[in-house]
């Protein structure tokens, strides 16, 4: 029998990954070691010609299913590979079947089960006139998703290649997934045309059970299934950024002796990594209207592409209007519809879901993740959708809004989460987690609301996981977004039962920094969800001054963020989000009694119709573009620096010279020494792989 294990390592090989119950009709808490799911079986087609082929299969998938269990590197034994599938004839049954195959074994899902994964399980190579090609199904919920090849098959009758079908990925409850996730090649088609087969996106990189998404999207005529989202690139050996001189690629130069400047112990892993994001927002797609079509685009690509851009993995969403909305909204604004029978995502069609299909079009396995500034108005006490009117020079307020605690509106309001979730999965957007309150301690003169201490866990709890769960939704919850230090305890205190068995980790942001080593110590994932924007109305000890004019977006800001992120790395969060990623020259937001000019990773300048790259940005693209989801960080020594080992083993140091001048150093990463110059005040990234 399997050895089935309930956690695997996450941070420094102590934290554990803990058996959480999920919403959504994928999750499966039982071990499947020695049992096989009914709903697996019936994925079987009942095509006689595939049925012997897919019998042997099937019985070898059984077998490895208890078989030795994958461990999180390596995969465990082979599946069998069917044969290929008979030709097609004019019309009928598809025409060429690429080689049944049940992939290799995975790893542990939550509870230990074995499962099969890898390969498409049906893989046809594409369709004779009017027939369907499939895209090939899912992986399997659960563990390590590794690769496997799907055999190939002879081809069938030239037709006219059918229509793509690209199977729905499975999701992972657990272990962690390989970079680059799933289905083996779909198998080739010998003679005649095959159907385009779709490929599998939205691979499964999660270490907390991360969705394994959608796949669909069609492949070159009789292409291979490519799974996993988005392939590692081409990345160059070394980048610097300095003043004036953002973003120039060199090569390394191998050197021996002397003493190390940094030295990289790729042994001693410290966190896992899941990933960089930045946030959408309607004044970002408003600002990038005024672009060409082209200038628009590239900014995209330079926020999401692998190849051209900062490669960000995360994206984070509002559920209504944030204070960088054009105004203030929500989607459902009729007082007592309990039931959101006015519920719409109308306004979102405007400017939110362009700017994130325009992400998803560059980058398909995006992960995005949900908050609401404030529930509709009618949910709260007064109903308001401003937290407050206090002064900005402080005084007295008129009111402070806060979330209504009776059964009937906690109930409403996790439905209103839910349907935000399911209707822009109609849109073809699949929502990876939901975050239920962006600063529940925090009223502001803009969209907001307070919680009374201990709500936000009650409402996660008794009426938001249960909501999820009977609608079958497998949409994770996440417990944030929680800010300000003075307001930290009354929520995070919450986070006990139910709730806390429900979240797969918690969302923090401004001052609460020194709560994540706490955190990890309980076992949750933590999300860094909100960069400080700088350019504070505000005294902030070592910042620049305050501009009311305009947000600096200039080479300070730089340095300043390298501060803030680096700091969260070494403090052991698992991920982090830029705010806005995109912003006009003004840079303000809603609070109109207290402008703020915030800064931006690209600024549009509205009257010349120009696309700007700050400083900022490349300071996330030194680390993003060379970090992959699924990476470790590890032991970085001597300097100002972190580092990391990607999945596909390569090392990954960044560096920084808060010096004026450009200084030389050596890195140490393992067997292999290197000399680089990093410029004055600017940064390196030096990626190495023996």
């Amino acid at each position: 029998m399997a050895a089935c294990r309930s956690g695997l390592p996450i941070n420094g090989g102590t934290q554990q990954r803990r058996d959480l119950p999920r919403a959504g009709a994928l999750w499966r808490q039982t071990s499947r070691c020695g049992s096989v799911q009914a709903s697996e079986v019936t994925a079987v087609p009942h095509d006689y010609k595939l049925a012997l082929p897919l019998a042997a299969a099937w019985i070898a998938y059984l077998v490895s299913a208890c078989g030795p269990s994958g461990d999180e590197n390596n995969a465990g034994s082979s599946g069998s590979s069917g044969a290929g599938g008979s030709t097609g004839t004019g019309g009928g049954a598809p025409s060429g079947s690429g080689g049944s195959t049940f992939g290799t074994t995975g790893g542990e899902g939550f509870g230990g089960a074995t499962v099969a994964s890898g390969g498409s399980p049906i893989g046809t190579g594409g369709a004779a006139a009017g027939g369907t090609a499939t895209g090939g199904a899912s992986a399997r919920t659960g563990g390590q998703t590794m690769e496997g090849t799907g055999g190939t098959g002879t081809g069938g009758a030239p037709g006219s290649g059918g229509t793509p079908a690209g199977g729905t990925g499975g999701r992972s409850s657990g272990g962690r997934s390989s970079p680059g996730g799933a289905s083996g090649t779909g198998g080739s088609s010998a003679g005649g045309t095959s159907g385009a087969g779709g490929t599998s996106g939205r691979g499964g990189t999660s270490v907390s059970g991360g969705a394994s998404g959608s796949g669909g999207t069609s492949a070159q005529t009789g292409g291979a299934s490519t799974g996993g989202g988005s392939q590692v690139p081409d990345r160059p050996q070394l980048v610097t950024s300095g003043p004036n001189a953002y973003w120039q690629e060199g090569t390394l130069t191998q050197t021996s002796g002397g003493q190390a400047t940094v030295t990289v112990n790729a042994s001693k892993v410290l966190q896992h990594w899941i990933g960089f994001g930045g946030s959408f927002n309607e004044a970002g797609w408003d600002a990038l209207s005024v672009l060409s079509a082209s200038e628009r685009d590239r900014a995209i690509r330079l926020l999401f592409s692998a190849t051209e851009g900062a490669n960000f993995a995360w994206g984070r969403v509002p559920i209504g209007a944030s204070d960088y909305a054009i105004d203030r909204y929500t989607l459902d604004e009729t007082p007592g519809d309990y039931e959101m029978a006015d519920f719409s995502i109308a306004r979102d069609r405007q400017r939110l879901i362009p700017f994130i299909k325009a992400a998803l079009a560059v980058k398909s396995d995006i992960r995005l993740w949900a908050s609401p500034w404030t529930p509709p108005s009618w949910m709260k006490d007064p109903a308001k959708i401003d937290g407050t009117d206090v002064p900005p020079s402080g005084g007295s307020a008129t009111y402070t809004a806060k979330m209504r605690s009776d059964a009937q509106t906690q109930t409403a309001f996790a439905l209103y989460l839910a349907r935000f979730v399911e209707e822009y999965g109609k849109e073809g957007i699949r929502i990876d987690s939901v975050h239920p309150q962006n600063e529940p301690g925090y009223a502001t003169r803009y969209p907001s609301c307070i919680w009374d201490a201990g709500l936000l866990g009650s409402f996660v709890g008794s009426y938001l996981a249960p909501t999820f769960q009977n609608r079958g939704l497998d949409t994770d919850i996440w417990f944030g977004t929680l800010s300000n230090g003075d307001t930290y305890a009354g929520h995070i205190g919450g986070l006990t039962g139910t709730a806390a068995q429900a979240v797969v980790g918690v969302g923090l942001q401004w001052n609460t920094i020194s709560h994540v080593g706490e955190l990890a110590g309980r076992g949750y994932l933590v999300l860094q969800t909100e960069h400080k924007c700088g350019n504070y109305p505000f005294t902030v000890a070592g910042t620049p001054a305050f501009n009311p004019d305009k947000p600096p977006n200039d080479h300070p800001y730089a340095m300043e963020s390298w501060g803030y992120i680096r700091d969260w790395i070494k403090a052991g969060a698992n991920a982090y989000s830029a705010w806005n990623m995109v912003l006009d020259t003004a840079g303000k937001n809603l609070d109109a009694q207290r402008p703020w000019p915030q800064n931006a990773l690209l600024v549009v300048d509205r009257a010349g119709a120009k696309l700007t790259v700050t400083p900022v940005y490349y300071v996330f693209r030194h680390l993003s573009f060379f970090v992959d989801p699924e990476a470790d960080r590890v032991e970085a020594t001597g300097g100002d620096a972190v580092a990391f080992k990607n999945p596909d083993g390569s090392l990954v140091a960044v560096v920084y010279n808060s010096g004026s001048q450009a200084a030389q150093m050596t890195i140490a990463l393992g067997s292999t020494t290197v000399q680089i110059q990093v410029p004055g005040q600017g940064w390196a990234t030096v990626n190495w792989k023996e």
